[in-house]
């Protein structure tokens, strides 16, 4: 038996894709800090669906948790055909102001630990012909001034995710950089960014709407796949934008969050 990985599954984007991956027979290994969310997630997840649901509590913005969740998961002589990096976080504010420690913890959380885990799982993932989905924003297509190293990390997810897709293809294994725009979910309430004009004055997809869609493009086995028509529309126009008008339309649009 195989199962799907779920980091950052206790809220948001991650806690939906558990509901759907449940909802489509896949057996699950969820991981957060969270415990007691994960208990009555896995307890839902169980008595709705005919699935297994083993929980790993564990703080991917630690230093080597990654290697710690791997050894865990191996403990329980498990194996995954499916990995879904969700779990990241971001900061709003002067780079100046920022707390060092919280700045390494978004590095190590939203670039270093997705990396770790691809690399960890490889062997179970080719020898299924897997499938990898990182989470990672349309932000990864812009410098992002008063966001600066999220923005930064989200750059390195699609990157990295598109140049391992390539590198997998001959393994059958597909590695899926799903890019969401502004979603409604705790996101943006652990970065400052919850009384930010754009979600009173755009529409705003729910966190489900936006796991449907990654979870559709991880099956398509697309490398890239960036959801909504106005994110879509407003990258098309970005290409064909000088940078320095971007950079500084972003931090304009940042300055309206802070």
């Amino acid at each position: 038996m195989r199962y799907a990985l779920i980091t950052g599954a206790s809220s948001g984007i991650g806690l939906e894709l558990a509901h759907i991956m449940a909802r489509e027979g896949h057996h699950l290994i969820l991981s957060a800090r969270n415990i007691l969310v994960l208990e009555e997630l896995a307890n839902t997840l169980r008595s709705s669906h005919a699935i297994e649901v083993h929980i790993i509590p564990c703080d991917l913005s630690d230093s080597r948790s990654a290697i710690t969740l791997h050894k865990a998961i191996k403990e329980r002589n498990l194996t995954i055909d499916c990995l879904v990096n969700n779990a990241g976080f971001g900061l709003l504010g002067e780079f100046k102001d920022m707390e060092e420690d919280m700045l390494h913890r978004m590095v190590e959380l939203n670039c270093s630990s997705l990396m770790s885990l691809s690399r960890l799982f490889m062997n179970d993932l080719i020898a299924s012909k897997g499938r990898i989905l990182n989470i990672a924003s349309v932000a990864a297509f812009y410098s992002g001034p008063l966001m600066s190293v999220y923005y930064a990390t989200k750059a390195f997810v699609v990157s990295f995710s598109e140049a391992l897709n390539f590198e997998l293809r001959n393994h059958g294994v597909s590695v899926t950089a799903h890019c969401p725009g502004p979603t409604h979910s705790n996101f943006q309430e652990r970065a400052g960014m919850h009384n930010a004009t754009l979600f009173k004055l755009l529409p705003v997809p729910t966190s489900k709407i936006v796991a449907e869609h990654a979870y559709k493009a991880m099956m398509k086995r697309k490398s890239l796949a960036i959801h909504g028509f106005i994110n879509r529309l407003m990258l098309i126009t970005g290409s064909i934008s000088p940078r320095s008008m971007k950079v500084r339309m972003v931090h304009a649009f940042q300055s309206s969050k802070s």
